[in-house]
């Protein structure tokens, strides 16, 4: 059984940097122009740069996204950023229009092309035509369920990569093609600028009682604005890699370092599980419970949804834990912490501390200093550097957080 890729966000060369100590194999990462992810700090020319070679140092891997639905003023300038970053050593471009797809092959015929989940790939037959035309790897649409993957595996080259995503926000609309943040806000989602108001709140007015309002609500015939749920695969990827995936793929480009790192880990352990054969351990699952998220669901793997995917109640989050601080060194002859704050905390606090490596621990802050050594009580102001005694070890980039 050959072992699937681990595929992280990374929304800004930070949350690369976390991605790959956190256990990811690659990262997918957006540019500033043909990315889906306008709200993402999305990286400058250099910082794509700087972010390959880090990868490759690590020998990791950095696909650039470039899955915009393009215009006609967009193609000159595609010419010219692609080319770029083929030569910055790029390990492949995420593209969904057959338009940019034979203009990267043709000016970039050396780098590898992922074919975006916003073309839509449903089927094999789809799949083959893209491999035909130079496709290294297909990634497949949310709306596939697990028989579908394993059909859609044997009915294409063996050579020809699946990717398909595991976890994080799903999407209303047919592999995230929509027109309804363009048409309520002018704002594109097919350009990467989606406003999500699949997610608001909405009430009804009849046209012969203007001011009277009334909250839409299911009922058995169902509703016409769909909030759902977010994915979350971590106790199938014994299926999912059986059935043939090459990728596991996390969401979340906009996210937090806090949720990349956390969530990113917390596949990985889970994944070499499944390798060494061992049994599905709840600890995984319940440290993606420790990040920002809706309720989770398996999607569409398991068969069509019947409702339950879906939450009528709020749009909101569930954050049970806040990041209050990142480890930058550690003293082990004094056994001391080195600390970046980012949320506040205060001596008397139960912290854990999630390292890149086993599983979390916990302590209680018994004092803190700041860069002056003078004793504080808590931390109030962002970015604060602390010296919090500590017994336990910790590398660089662990993270601090405490339970809400």
């Amino acid at each position: 059984m050959k072992k699937p890729e681990l595929l992280a966000p990374a929304g800004s060369l930070s949350k690369l940097k976390f991605a790959f100590t956190y256990g990811a194999d690659a990262v997918y990462v957006g540019g500033e122009h043909f990315s889906l992810r306008e709200a993402a700090e999305n990286f400058s020319m250099q910082e794509l740069q700087e972010g390959i070679q880090y990868a490759h140092n690590l020998g990791k891997k950095v696909y650039i996204t470039a899955n915009i639905i393009p215009h006609n003023a967009d193609l000159n300038a595609f010419k010219t950023y692609i080319s770029e970053v083929a030569k910055m050593g790029a390990d492949a471009a995420i593209i969904s229009d057959l338009g940019l797809f034979d203009i990267a092959h043709s000016v970039a015929p050396d780098l590898d092309i992922h074919v975006s989940t916003q073309a839509n790939n449903v089927n094999y037959a789809s799949a083959n035509a893209w491999y035909k035309l130079g496709a290294k790897r297909i990634i497949i649409a949310r709306e596939l369920s697990l028989d579908e993957i394993r059909e859609f595996r044997q009915n294409i080259p063996s050579d020809l990569e699946i990717e398909c995503f595991v976890h994080g926000a799903m999407c209303i609309s047919y592999s995230g093609r929509c027109l309804l943040s363009n048409y309520m806000t002018g704002r594109d989602s097919n350009l990467g600028a989606c406003a999500h108001p699949c997610r608001w709140k909405y009430y009804l007015m009849e046209e012969k009682r203007p001011g009277e309002y009334m909250p839409i609500i299911e009922n058995e015939r169902g509703t016409f604005i769909y909030n759902s749920k977010d994915l979350c695969m971590i106790q199938h990827l014994k299926e999912l890699t059986d059935a043939g995936v090459s990728s596991f793929k996390i969401e979340g480009r906009v996210k937090t370092e806090y949720y990349v790192a956390t969530v990113t880990k917390a596949y990985h352990d889970a994944l070499e599980d499944v390798m060494q054969g061992k049994p599905f351990d709840m600890v995984h699952f319940h440290e993606l419970e420790k990040v920002s998220h809706r309720e989770y669901t398996t999607g569409f793997f398991f068969g069509k949804p019947d409702g339950n995917q879906q939450l009528y109640t709020s749009s909101s989050y569930k954050r049970l834990y806040d990041l209050v601080g990142i480890v930058e060194d550690y003293d082990e002859e004094n056994h001391i912490l080195y600390v970046q704050q980012r949320n506040k905390f205060s001596v008397g606090d139960t912290l854990e501390i999630l390292k890149p490596q086993g599983p979390f621990e916990t302590f209680k802050v018994e004092k803190m200093m700041n860069e002056q050594d003078a004793l504080i009580q808590d931390c109030p102001h962002a970015m604060m550097k602390l010296k919090i005694p500590c017994p336990i070890s910790c590398p660089k980039n662990s993270i601090l957080r405490k339970q809400k």
